[in-house]
Formats: C-alpha cells, structure tokens, sequence
C-alpha cells in the first residue's frame, strides 16, 4: 500500500527538482552579468573619480594665475563636488559635463596659462583621463548591453522577472553636453 503513495511522491518531487534546476543556470547567469554591470559602472566612477582628484592641482595652477577670479575656481570645486555626489550614470555623466565645462571656461579665461609647464602636464594627465572615461563608458555600456538583452530574451525573461533582475541604465551624455561651453571676457 505505501508503494502505492510513493511513486507519485517520488514523481512529483523529480518534477520540482528538474523545474528547479533548470532556473539556476539562467538565474546565475544573470547574477554574473548583474556583476559585470555593477563593476563596469565601478571603473567609469573611478575614472572619473581620478579626473576629479587631479582638479585641485588644476584649481592651485590657475590659482596663480587668477587670484582675483573665485567664480571661476569655485565653479570648478563645486563642479567636482557634483561628481562626489553622483548616485546613477545619468547623474555622473551630468557632473562630468558640468566639470568639463568648467575647466574649459578657466583654461579659455586665462591664455597665459596654456604655456606654464604645471599646467601643460596637468592638462596631458587629464586628456588621458578623458581617454579612460571613455573607453571605461564604453564598456560599461557593453556590458548593460548584453545584460539588458539576457534579461529581456525569453524564458530567461521570466526568471529575471520573478527574481528582480530589472533593465540597467545605460551611461549616457546628456544633452547639454552637445552644446558648446560659453566663454565671456566681460
């Protein structure tokens, strides 16, 4: 009699482990691109962390130059601070823009300052941080690229909705970024 009960037990149970089972390998999956997600967005910030590092070096050289203009230094510093606070990369692209266009308004300001020596090698440390900021933006949208599709092709679709895998943001310049900085000597 107890044989009876048990074969559809042992059935039922085989069921629910080869459903079970076969969740993990997509759900891993898509905990492993989460990852590369999530380090990817890790080296923009670095980069344009260590872009924002360098500022003060840029703040003291034209300091020297341009005692008598806060503004613009503290545009610059408060510019810098913005990438500090930066949570999404829409946010950190727009703190980028904004410190971008802030030190091209000071390095336009102060024409003398293009030939010091501090400031010709600064300006090189940054051109290659611009470099690494966008070769590390390129990636990281790589990376949201093939996670995004992971988690919107079906069946994995299903998983992904199930257990909160949700669509990443892609980093993306925003559009003030296609205009050009002003630069007034008035």
């Amino acid at each position: 009699m107890k044989k009876k009960f048990l074969a559809p037990i042992i059935i039922i149970l085989v069921i629910i482990a080869g459903i079970g089972l076969m969740f993990i390998g997509p759900y891993n999956n898509l905990v492993s691109l989460d990852e590369n997600v999530n380090n990817s967005y890790a080296d923009v910030q670095t980069a344009v962390q260590r872009r924002a590092d360098l500022i003060p070096s840029l703040v003291n050289t034209v300091k020297g130059y341009a005692t008598h203009e806060e503004e613009t230094l503290t545009n610059i510093t408060e510019a810098r601070a913005g990438i500090d606070k930066a949570n999404s990369p829409e946010e950190l692209a727009q703190a980028n823009e904004n410190l971008t266009r802030a030190i091209n308004i000071a390095v336009e300001a102060y024409p003398d300052l293009k030939a010091n020596q501090n400031f010709l090698g600064l300006q090189d440390e940054l051109a290659g941080t611009e470099n690494r900021i966008a070769v590390a933006r390129k990636d990281y949208n790589a990376v949201v690229k093939t996670y995004n599709a992971k988690v919107r092709r079906f069946p994995t679709s299903l998983i992904a909705g199930i257990m909160g895998f949700e669509k990443a943001e892609y980093f993306e310049a925003p559009e003030s970024a296609q205009d050009a900085p002003e630069v007034n000597f008035d």
